[in-house]
């Protein structure tokens, strides 16, 4: 009998058949519950991940980190409160949506750099259609992504990690206005 099964594995197709699994922790779930008397949700975790090649689930997720969801209807949304050449044009009523749209303007500030109050005022009325470089300042400041010396006479940048949604926000308007200038 297992002369047939072996002549039969060697008559099956090895086509190469990849699967992504948006969430393991559910498809471990769900495999458990098929399985009576099966073993617990991290060993199951391991045995996928044994499975796809890698020491642990541990390994795997090192390798393969996780990626922040993307919500594209809030960037469409922003992308409709900036103008064709990538200036913010009107400043949204809603905070989430501002601040999406602020993070923006603040990947477009020069790191490591100290302003004076005009200097960046300047700054921030050339990607601004508005013109309301205070109201922009302060909201910065109170994201934390703008500090502001005690005594009022700079302004620089803090850095930090950017939020996913505004770094997809920023590649979609980079490449909405580079048709337009290659058209020039």
């Amino acid at each position: 009998m297992s002369g047939i099964l072996r002549d039969m594995e060697d008559k099956m197709s090895k086509d190469v058949i990849r699967l992504t699994i948006p969430d393991l922790s559910d498809f471990a779930k769900h495999l458990r519950a098929t399985l009576p008397d099966g073993p617990g949700h991290v060993e199951m975790l391991n045995l996928v991940a044994n499975a796809a090649g890698f020491r642990n689930f541990q390994h795997l997720r090192s390798q393969n980190p996780p990626q922040p969801v993307i919500d594209q209807k809030r960037i469409d949304r922003a992308l409709r409160t900036f103008a064709g050449d990538g200036r913010w044009r009107e400043w949204p009523s809603k905070r989430g949506l501002r601040e999406l749209c602020l993070w923006v303007i603040w990947a477009r500030l020069p790191a490591r750099t100290v302003w004076r109050e005009r200097e960046i005022s300047a700054i921030l009325d050339e990607h601004c259609c508005f013109r309301d470089a205070a109201q922009i300042r302060r909201s910065l400041i109170e994201m934390r992504l703008l500090t502001r010396n005690p005594d009022g006479t700079g302004y620089m940048r803090i850095e930090a990690p950017m939020d996913p949604d505004g770094a997809a926000l920023l590649a979609q308007l980079n490449a909405r206005k580079k048709p337009l200038e290659s058209a020039k």
